[in-house]
């Protein structure tokens, strides 16, 4: 009896533990980040050609980034990209569903369907986000942290002109 005793508290506690150890594991949200941002902004686009695309563009001021940290990704109403360096700062381009090429292949046979490309939204999407916020996650001495930025500036939508007209 002793021993069946001992054998349910173990298994008690590690339940516990492990359920501890899930929570950890979800993103976490910084306060404070140790670098200072000034305005992110946001413009949506769409081609002038059926089938050209279309996306939001966004770009991040950092006007102060002491520690050195390394911006790696954005997170935006249910969509995830990569933040690059660009000529103004950092950018994300995330590409949306509007204005794609249709050319999606449906078959039984699942070797047909590899060209078809993944849906661009994230059905994990990990944040609960108003439609102007957004998180950036940030690697600093080699620990990725998450950081939600408010009041995002929304820019006039840009729509691309079609190509030109091709001259006789």
């Amino acid at each position: 009896m002793k021993i069946q005793n001992q054998v349910l508290s173990f298994i008690f506690i590690s339940v516990i533990i492990l359920s501890f150890t899930q929570c950890s594991s979800a993103q976490k949200l910084e306060e404070k980040a140790s670098f200072e941002l000034g305005q992110v902004m946001f413009q949506n686009w769409v081609a002038g050609v059926q089938g050209g695309g279309s996306g939001i563009h966004m770009l991040i001021h950092v006007v102060s980034n002491k520690n050195n940290v390394v911006f790696d990704s954005i997170y935006f109403r249910g969509y995830k990209a990569e933040i690059e360096i660009g000529k103004m700062g950092y950018v994300a381009n995330i590409k949306t569903e509007i204005n794609q090429r249709e050319d999606i292949i449906m078959s039984n046979n699942g070797q047909d369907e590899f060209g078809n490309k993944p849906p661009l939204k994230d059905s994990n999407f990990p944040f609960n986000l108003a439609e102007n916020e957004c998180v950036i996650s940030y690697i600093e001495k080699d620990i990725t942290k998450y950081l939600k930025v408010n009041n995002l500036v929304e820019k006039p939508r840009e729509e691309y002109p079609s190509a030109p007209p091709k001259q006789p």
